[in-house]
């Protein structure tokens, strides 16, 4: 999806509304970075930080951000990443929330970035089933400042995709 941004698109509005696609894009490969020292429990600058979401792009972000997630992936792939304690954040919790809010984040902001690009997004049966409970946790909660706005209300029905994105702040018709 990343090789498919257009320089002409970097400035545009995202459904992540603080943030345009150059801005987004950035911030996946942040996280994409602290999550997978996270899952190899790799403690240090990358997992005691809070995030920002002022970073701007790798000059090599095309190539450079891809293999990040690449890695997360890889990272995430390893059962001992799942267990014990972690971290990202500056925020200390167990391997298996790691996981999720990673793969939460990877999704969400995958949606995000296909919507405003005008890219084709779908993800599998898995995954939708294991990130659905998260965000539902998430959404019967306040919003966290700065994590995921105030769910958008969608018919019980809908597509689970819309519901995830709908249960993190966002329409899913957007635009």
């Amino acid at each position: 999806m990343l090789a498919n941004v257009t320089d002409d698109q970097l400035t545009a509005p995202t459904p992540c509304e603080k943030l345009p696609v150059d801005d987004l894009v950035a911030h996946v490969g942040g996280l994409a970075l602290a999550f997978t020292a996270a899952a190899r429990k790799d403690f240090g600058p990358l997992t005691d930080t809070p995030p920002t979401f002022d970073d701007k792009l790798d000059d090599d972000w095309r190539t450079a951000y891809p293999k990040r997630l690449a890695e997360l992936a890889a990272a995430f792939g390893d059962p001992a990443a799942w267990q014990g304690m972690s971290r990202a954040g500056g925020v200390d919790f167990p391997g298996e929330v790691a996981g999720m809010v990673a793969l939460t984040e990877v999704v969400v902001h995958g949606w995000d970035l296909a919507r405003a690009t005008g890219q084709l997004y779908d993800i599998d049966a898995a995954t939708a089933k294991a990130v659905l409970p998260h965000v539902e946790q998430i959404a019967a909660e306040e919003p966290v400042e700065g994590l995921f706005e105030r769910a958008v209300p969608v018919a019980d029905d809908a597509p689970v995709l819309d519901r995830i994105v709908a249960m993190t702040g966002r329409n899913p018709s957007w635009p």
